[in-house]
């Protein structure tokens, strides 16, 4: 149960963290007046959520011991072969959709 919640987390504080950074960047650059601030405020938060994320990862060891339950030094590879495995699925499936749509 442990393995479970350690794959879940770091998948999860991984994709949040380059999300938040993506939408604040593009929040930031396309909006104007307090969308700028929200923008600048999620590039803040999805760096401090891949701070921790590299943090628990044990990229950054001068942090301190990391806690049990954010210790993903051994489940990134497998959960990131894992995601990146189903985006590949998803897009070749999307490719077929597509495919099928444009020639009917």
């Amino acid at each position: 149960m442990a393995e479970l919640l350690q794959y879940f987390l770091s998948m999860l504080m991984l994709v949040f963290a380059i999300a938040s950074i993506i939408a604040g960047i593009f929040t930031a650059y396309f909006g104007s007046g307090k969308s700028r601030a929200v923008g600048a405020i999620l590039i803040i938060i999805g760096l401090i959520v891949f701070v921790l994320f590299l943090w628990g990862a044990g990229l950054l060891t001068f942090m301190g011991t990391v806690p049990a339950f954010m210790n993903f030094v051994g489940t990134i590879t497998k959960g990131i072969v894992a995601v990146i495995g189903a985006v590949v699925g998803a897009l070749i499936a999307l490719g077929i959709f597509l495919l099928a749509i444009m020639k009917a």
